[in-house]
């Protein structure tokens, strides 16, 4: 029979989620199927709960979708993903009154809508032996934290820059990166990668996005301006107009 306890551990677990209730020794935990998801924004989705036993106190808590009960299994269903942080935990009451839980995680994920690339604060050629920044701006990418960026020069890999953002709705994000100018770098075309990695259950291969490609023209550095030397009839001194003045007098 479900007792006023009973209910009152189901309150606290559907309105506050407050896990420090949960026996951290339950050795019957609910089990998700799959264990965990990887949904694309808009897409419908799915998972199953399941337990050993049959409890009075079994039950799911869901952000959203709907589930059903039978006997010892809870089928999670969601028609369509809109809400970026979404989230479900199964629960029920073993015959030892000990509350057990499993939450599933869910990520939501969203492509780029476009990449682009671009040197900052700098437009026209380039000097040789100069530094400048790379910039590579992702527009609109969900989660930002699981997306890769990486920079090239012609087929030559530059550098690979992760985000720190744990922004879970989309976002546009900036990537820099230094690099040393080389004459023979005249004409190569640079661009950037965004790989969007979700682990082995999200899409497979990563989704990629790629910005367009552009040359830039690099200059020799100017060679420093001498000043030509020149040679001049030397300034005659005192004595050479001493000596003067004596042969005139003779």
């Amino acid at each position: 029979l479900i007792t006023v306890v009973d209910v009152f551990i189901v309150y606290l677990v559907e309105y506050f989620n407050i896990f420090f209730f949960t026996d951290p020794k339950c050795a019957d935990k609910p089990v998700f199927t799959p264990p965990r998801l990887v949904v694309k924004y808009g897409d419908p989705t799915s998972a199953t709960c399941s337990v050993l036993h049959i409890s009075d106190v079994f039950g799911l808590d869901n952000s959203v979708g709907d589930f059903t009960i039978n006997r010892t299994t809870i089928l999670w269903t969601v028609e369509k993903i809109t809400e970026w942080d979404t989230s479900a935990i199964c629960y029920y009451i073993n015959a030892a009154k000990d509350l057990c839980c499993t939450s599933l995680p869910v990520t939501v994920h969203k492509p780029p809508d476009s990449v682009s690339i671009s040197f900052r604060n700098h437009s026209g050629p380039l000097l040789e032996g100069h530094q400048y920044t790379l910039q590579c701006e992702v527009h609109n990418v969900a989660p930002v934290e699981n997306l890769t960026v990486t920079f090239y020069r012609g087929q030559t890999a530059l550098g690979q820059l992760q985000s720190n953002n744990t922004e879970k709705k989309p976002v546009t994000e900036i990537f820099t990166l230094s690099i040393n100018t080389r004459k023979e770098d005249d004409g190569v075309q640079y661009w950037c990668e965004a790989k969007l990695k979700l682990g082995p259950e999200g899409p497979q291969p990563p989704i990629v996005v790629t910005s367009e490609k552009f040359s830039a023209t690099v200059n020799s550095t100017p060679a420093p301006e001498t000043t030509p030397s020149t040679s001049s009839t030397p300034t005659p001194s005192f004595s050479m107009c001493f000596i003067l003045l004596l042969f005139s007098l003779v």
